[in-house]
């Protein structure tokens, strides 16, 4: 029997004028499903508030594929980031635009990149949520949305179904985070790997990183994140760590922080969590099991990190991700 199913219809607006970058972005990640997979999974359409031309921060202009009205029938909304008079006239959104997106909301996932999150705000859709944004505009945001909780620390915040990014390539990041939540860590990774970029680096981790890439191989904690992918079931101390890496143990902690953002110890946790999500996925190992492969022991503490990190437990994640993955588009079966 052929059965038809529905790709995920994203809606990407566009309101001048508009970063280039952004704006670019949901296609390429989200595209990237199709090249991995061989399924049509997201129905991708560009769209400006008149359907214009609208001009870009880069001096050209981008044709769009549709209207406002396009956002009537979107499953997620993604407001690329923008110049746009949300971010330089005290929070003033042309109505309209405003009016499509707060009803948007009531039916679709709700994103932002970098400055959308101005737009976002000034259609009164972040009162009272946390969010983020680049950090450059990061005062200027909280002077024109005092209501807003904002986090000018994190690469992506998730509220409520509402998701904003930081500036630059923190939005390939957030972009990922939807594939992750779509259809499950192995096509996300396998999409990340496809763009060249990093697989995961979580919502949680610092927008500023002082040294993202190591002068010298022989000053780098590389070798020390090897250690512990390789063996996340193990117990490691940050003195095993350092000797990885031929450092003093407080050397080897800063020069961590300022290669990845995060310490050991948080950086451990994520990719361990990371881990986990994979198994639950790809595998039918009891709960137990999948603690231990991934380094956190027991069935009990996996669901306690499960519960801080993504609000949900072991079994309720496996049962979501088959739902997901039952409801991936395919045009036949």
């Amino acid at each position: 029997m052929v059965e038809i199913r529905t790709a995920h219809r994203v809606v990407v607006l566009a309101v001048p004028p508009v970063v280039p970058f952004d704006l670019s972005i949901p296609a390429q990640i989200l595209s990237g499903v199709e090249v991995v997979t061989g399924v049509s999974a997201y129905d991708l359409r560009t769209v400006t508030p008149d359907g214009r031309i609208a001009p870009t921060t880069a001096g050209y202009g981008i044709a769009p594929q549709g209207d406002l009205e396009e956002l009537v029938a979107a499953d997620t909304v993604v407001v690329a980031g923008s110049h746009a008079p949300g971010l330089r006239d005290a929070g003033r959104l042309e109505p309209r635009t405003a009016a499509a997106l707060r009803d948007a909301a009531q039916r679709a996932r709700i994103v932002s990149l970098c400055t959308g999150s101005f737009v976002l705000a000034a259609a009164g859709l972040l009162e009272g949520r946390r969010a983020t944004t680049h950090w450059a505009y990061a005062d200027l945001f909280r002077q024109r949305f005092p209501r807003v909780n904002l986090d000018a620390g994190a690469l992506f915040v998730e509220d409520a179904g509402v998701l904003t990014s930081a500036g630059g390539a923190a939005a390939i990041d957030l972009c990922l985070h939807l594939v992750r939540d779509d259809h499950g860590s192995a096509v996300a990774n396998r999409v990340a790997r496809l763009n060249v970029v990093a697989a995961m680096r979580d919502g949680g981790q610092a927008q500023f990183v002082d040294r993202p890439v190591a002068e010298d191989a022989d000053t780098s904690t590389a070798r020390a994140r090897a250690r512990m992918l390789a063996r996340l079931d193990r117990t490691h101390t940050l003195a095993e760590l350092a000797a990885e890496t031929h450092m003093s143990v407080r050397t080897f902690t800063r020069r961590f922080r300022q290669e990845t953002g995060l310490s050991p110890v948080g950086w451990l946790n994520q990719a361990r969590l990371d881990h986990a999500r994979h198994l639950l996925e790809a595998t039918e190992l009891p709960v137990d099991e999948v603690a231990r492969r991934a380094g956190f022991g027991t069935g009990t503490n996996l669901r306690k990190r499960m519960a801080a990190a993504l609000h949900t437990t072991p079994s309720t994640y496996r049962r979501g991700y088959r739902t997901r993955a039952r409801a991936t588009p395919s045009s036949e079966q």
